[in-house]
Order: C-alpha cells, then sequence, then structure tokens
C-alpha cells in the first residue's frame, strides 16, 4: 500500500500534490497497526479458551473415573452380599447420578466458552438509532457462515447420539442388587462398547474443531481478498450484518453498514446507509 501511495505522489507536479494522501497513509497504517493488535488480543483470548477447554476436559476424565470406581464399588457390594438393603443401592445410584450430572455441567460449561469466544470474534460497533443498515441478497461470507452453523449442528446431533447410545448402554443389561422382587436394578455396560462409544465421540468432537478452524481461516482469507481487490475493509458487526471501510476514507467513521434480511419465500433484500 506504501508503495502504490509513494508511486503516485512521484507522478504528481508539486502543484498538484496535497497532504490528504499522507493523512490516508497514516490513517491505513493506524487501521494495520489495530488490526494487528486485535489479532493478538483474539490469538491471547483463543489460547486462554482452549487452556479452559482443557481443564474442563480434565475434570470430565476425573467425574468418569470416579464413576468406574463407583461402579466398580457397587459390583463389590452385588458380589459380597446378594442381599444388600436398599439403603445401599440407593446410595450407589444416587452418587452415580450426582456424578453424571456434574460431568454433563462441566460440558455445558466448555459449550459457553466456545460460544463466548466465537461472539467475541464477531462482535463489532454499531449504533441501530444512528445508523440504517443496506442487505445484500446473497453474500459468500453469511452462506459460508450458514454452512459452517448446519454442519456443526449436525456433528453435535451426532455427539448427542452417541451419548444417548452410550446412556442406553448403561441402563440396558442389569444386574439385580436388590433382594425383593420387582425392585429397580442398576445397570452396567460392557466395557468395550463403552470404550467404542467414547472414541467415536472424541472423533467426532476433533472433525467438530478441525472444521471451526477451517470455516475461520477461509472467512479471513476472504475478507483478505477483499480489502486487497476492492480496497474495502469488511467487518462483520452482528448477525448477518457488516460493514465496509475504503482504505481511501477521509476519516475513518466513514463507512457502509449493510444487513442481510431473509424473507418466509427464501428470498433476502439489502438495506444500508452511510454511517459517520
Amino acid at each position: 500500500m506504501r508503495a502504490i501511495l509513494e508511486s503516485y505522489d512521484s507522478e504528481l507536479s508539486s502543484s498538484d500534490y496535497t497532504p490528504q494522501l499522507s493523512r490516508r497513509l497514516r490513517e491505513a497504517e493506524d487501521v494495520l497497526t489495530k488490526t494487528q493488535n486485535h489479532n493478538t488480543e483474539m490469538e491471547v483470548l483463543l489460547t486462554k479458551a482452549q487452556e479452559e477447554s482443557g481443564a474442563l476436559k480434565l475434570q470430565v476424565q476425573t467425574m468418569e473415573l470416579e464413576l468406574e470406581v463407583m461402579k466398580k464399588q457397587q459390583d463389590s457390594v452385588a458380589e459380597g452380599n446378594p442381599l444388600a438393603t436398599n439403603e445401599e443401592v440407593n446410595t450407589l445410584r444416587l452418587k452415580i447420578e450426582e456424578l453424571e450430572g456434574e460431568r454433563q455441567r462441566l460440558e455445558e460449561q466448555n459449550n459457553v466458552l466456545e460460544l463466548r469466544l466465537e461472539r467475541h470474534n464477531l462482535q463489532g460497533d454499531y449504533n441501530p438509532v444512528k445508523t440504517k443498515v443496506l442487505h445484500f441478497s446473497l453474500n459468500p461470507t453469511s452462506m459460508a457462515k450458514q454452512q459452517r452453523v448446519e454442519e456443526v449442528e449436525a456433528l453435535r446431533a451426532e455427539v448427542e447420539c452417541l451419548r444417548e447410545r452410550l446412556r442406553s448402554l448403561q441402563t440396558g443389561g442389569a444386574v439385580p442388587l436388590a433382594a425383593a422382587a420387582g425392585e429397580t436394578s442398576l445397570s452396567l455396560p460392557p466395557s468395550q462398547e463403552v470404550l467404542d462409544l467414547r472414541k467415536q465421540m472424541e472423533t467426532a468432537e476433533l472433525k467438530n474443531q478441525r472444521l471451526k478452524e477451517v470455516f475461520q481461516r477461509k472467512i479471513q482469507e476472504f475478507r483478505t481478498v477483499c480489502y486487497v481487490l476492492t480496497g474495502y475493509q469488511i467487518d462483520i458487526t452482528t448477525e448477518n450484518q457488516y460493514r465496509l471501510t475504503s482504505v481511501y476514507a477521509e476519516h475513518m467513521d466513514d463507512s457502509l453498514l449493510f444487513k442481510v434480511q431473509t424473507h418466509k419465500m427464501g428470498d433476502g433484500e439489502m438495506k444500508g446507509e452511510m454511517g459517520g
């Protein structure tokens, strides 16, 4: 960018020269510096979120180990005393349910951290009172984002299906622990099937994470190409809303805001106005 502006300056005569180009160059350098600082902050946040996610996964593994220990203790009670009391059975059952609930809570907390990071990456400055919005009927970034959302939802559905299968196994193949007939019995799943299901869950989650990384990289590449080819920087401010800022704008607040609205019949429209 600096080389282009300097070559343009060299072609101008002394009477045609204006300090406006220098001001635009400084503003462009400021934009570049701010962008680099923002990327650095995002990398720090991403690293922090990954560390928190790893800690949560470690807690989940600890809960699973405790659950296995409780189930082994349950087996020991069943083998050592076939006429175990209802109180012992209920105590073991409540402990298992408590561990399962704790594991689910940690998984939900991990999902919340991922959503907070994603919202922070997509959040921008926008005042709906002072600014009107333009909407593109077809936008490559929105289409890529929608495709990513659909694939992520499909993977989440697959993971949830695997979890349901795991829970079904845990409720099947019961070993009676009560002496009285007709009482509820606890179930122990076959260990090999549980390991296979966990392996499938880990594979699906890894695939989900890789898809997220690929889509984030592709979206960033698309924005960079638009910036280099057209001279406009595209920022995603909120859901279905985009801001275009020209590198040649006299002021940093001079921009165009666009918002996509989709009707019930599937058609879209574009609305917007100058911001400033």
